[in-house]
Formats: C-alpha cells, sequence, structure tokens
C-alpha cells in the first residue's frame, strides 16, 4: 500500500491503486436468461402458424373494424368527461359539512365501485323491464294530482326507457356512472392534500367556498389528481370492452370477435384485439406523460443547491 505525505507533515494512505470495480456476476446471468427468453418468444412469434399473420392483418384494419375503433375512443372520451365532472361534484359532496350531503356522496361511491362494469351494463341494459318511460318533474306529482282530482301532467321531459337501454347508452352511462365514483375518491385525495392553511387564508380574504375551490385548490390538486386520472382514462379504454356484451355491435372487441366467429378463426383476432388497444393505450400513456410533466412544473429542483441566505460554505 503507498503513502503519502500531507501539507501538515503527516503521512496518509493512498488507496488509489488498491480500489477494484465490483464484480456483478449475476447480473450478467440475469441478462443472459433474458434474452434468451425473448429471443424465444420472437421465434414463436415468427414461426407458430396458428397466429395467421397474413389473415390477422387482411382483417384487423376492414371498415367495421376501424368503425369499432372510433366507438371506443367515443365511448372512453364521453365517459371520461361525464365521470371526472360528475367526480368533482361528489368529491366536493364528501367534504361537505353535511353528514346528508356527505353521506349520500359516499353511498354513490360505495355502490358504484362496488358493483362491476359489466352487472352494471347488462342492468342499463335492462331498465326497461322497470318503466317504460322515464320522467324528470315535481316529486310524487302524479299521486298528489290524482288525490286533488286533477287531470294534468307536471312532467318536465321524458325519455323511452328503449332509448336508455340502447347498448351505446347503456354501456356509456355504466362506464361513466362507475368511473365517477374513482374518480370522486382520486379528487378528494387531491384536494386533502393541500394545506388547509390556504383555505382559511383566502376565506379570510372574502373569498367564497367556490371561488377558493376553483382559483387555489383545485390547480394546486391537479398535481396529484393528473397521474391516477391518466391510468383512469387507460383502463376506460380497455374496460369499452365490456360494452361488447351489452351488445354494441359497432365497438372494436365485437367487431374483432366476430370476423373470429365467422371465420372459425378466433385466436387471430384476439391477437389482433391485443394489437389494437396496445396501440391506443400506448398513444394515451404518451399523452399522459406530457400531461404530468405539464402540471409538475415548478416542483422540481434542478440544478446544484444554492447556499442559504446567511450561510457560508464550509473551506
Amino acid at each position: 500500500m503507498a503513502t503519502t505525505t500531507d501539507p501538515s507533515g503527516g503521512t496518509r494512505a493512498d488507496l488509489s491503486q488498491d480500489v477494484v470495480p465490483v464484480r456483478h456476476p449475476w447480473r450478467w446471468v440475469g441478462t443472459a436468461a433474458v434474452a434468451v427468453l425473448a429471443a424465444m418468444f420472437v421465434h414463436m412469434l415468427a414461426t407458430n402458424d396458428a397466429f395467421q399473420w397474413g389473415f390477422m392483418v387482411d382483417n384487423m384494419f376492414r371498415p367495421p373494424v376501424l368503425a369499432g375503433v372510433r366507438t371506443s375512443l367515443l365511448l372512453t372520451v364521453l365517459a371520461m368527461l361525464v365521470g371526472v365532472s360528475l367526480g368533482v361534484v361528489l368529491a366536493v359532496m364528501r367534504l361537505s359539512p353535511s353528514p346528508v350531503v356527505s353521506g349520500a356522496a359516499w353511498a354513490y361511491t360505495w355502490f358504484f365501485r362496488a358493483v362491476p362494469r359489466i352487472v352494471l351494463a347488462i342492468l342499463f341494459g335492462n331498465l326497461g323491464i322497470l318503466y317504460a318511460e322515464f320522467r324528470v318533474g315535481f316529486p310524487f306529482d302524479q299521486q298528489l294530482l290524482r288525490l286533488l282530482g286533477l287531470d294534468a301532467d307536471l312532467t318536465l321531459f321524458g325519455v323511452d326507457a328503449r332509448t336508455i337501454g340502447a347498448g351505446f347508452v347503456a354501456g356509456l352511462l355504466a362506464l361513466a356512472l362507475s368511473e365517477a365514483a374513482y374518480m370522486a375518491e382520486i379528487v378528494r385525495a387531491g384536494i386533502s392534500s393541500i394545506d388547509p392553511g390556504q383555505t382559511e387564508a383566502a376565506h379570510a380574504l372574502g373569498m367564497s367556498r367556490l371561488l377558493t375551490l376553483r382559483r387555489i385548490v383545485l390547480p394546486q390538486a391537479m398535481r396529484v389528481i393528473v397521474p391516477p386520472t391518466g391510468n383512469e382514462t387507460i383502463a376506460m379504454l380497455k374496460d369499452t370492452a365490456l360494452v361488447a356484451f351489452v351488445p354494441v355491435t359497432n365497438e372494436l372487441f365485437f367487431q374483432l370477435q366476430a370476423v373470429g366467429n365467422r371465420t372459425f378463426q378466433i385466436f387471430p383476432m384476439l391477437v389482433a384485439a391485443c394489437l389494437w388497444y396496445l396501440a391506443m393505450t400506448s398513444v394515451l400513456m404518451v399523452g399522459q406523460y406530457f400531461v404530468e410533466r405539464r402540471f409538475s412544473r415548478g416542483t422540481r429542483v434542478s440544478g446544484p443547491a444554492s447556499v442559504p441566505v446567511g450561510g457560508s460554505e464550509s473551506a
């Protein structure tokens, strides 16, 4: 071991020649194993005739399938718009000091988080069993009019049950109302993450509760809300395949399944469905990355650490 003389006249060990890089033999073993498994997987894709790549490519871009892609994307956008909007309202209700309002929001989230979406879709598709028409008007108006002996109709508007039970509408309601329950919890968590002192300061300045929520709380809570909302959007795109059981005949999975059943080539069409969903979710993931980066501006520390005011660097 070599020694050197320091400025004070003493000696200290020079360990520069004794440094040995750390060996990682298992890292190389793991890398080789993963490479072999990946090569085996690629070889299976290229040599197994069950995939029927030519048949798959010929059928996965036909007009009915492309129409199914548009329907899946439309369902995703509409369901997320309704789900996010209603979720914000439910989150504010959950945080309300009124036990009745808070309890109603809790009951909503409890029910729609507990029931599977495919069950909800089939349930909404059979709402015609309850009523032939759904009306919006004054509570108990028909009963009161009968008691008073009046022949009148106080209905504001009505919707035919067959319209609500139609495949697209039933699937949209199931996805959107279920998503609202999940978004309510996400938004509630984002709002709760903000220091309550900011809300108190805003109220001290005379700002209303709604204005405080819109101008101060929600903009800061977006850093917490956006990442799980992106995940929910990706999950929603995948869950649109559930409406094929309502059924929604112009949906992507329904169309690919129909091609497979008609040609007795079920497995290639299932692989085609995987490829379509992979492509669409990949685009959403890229969009989620840029949205998250947009809302996380100002929260990352970059560059060398600066010296605090009044402090000094050590020699």
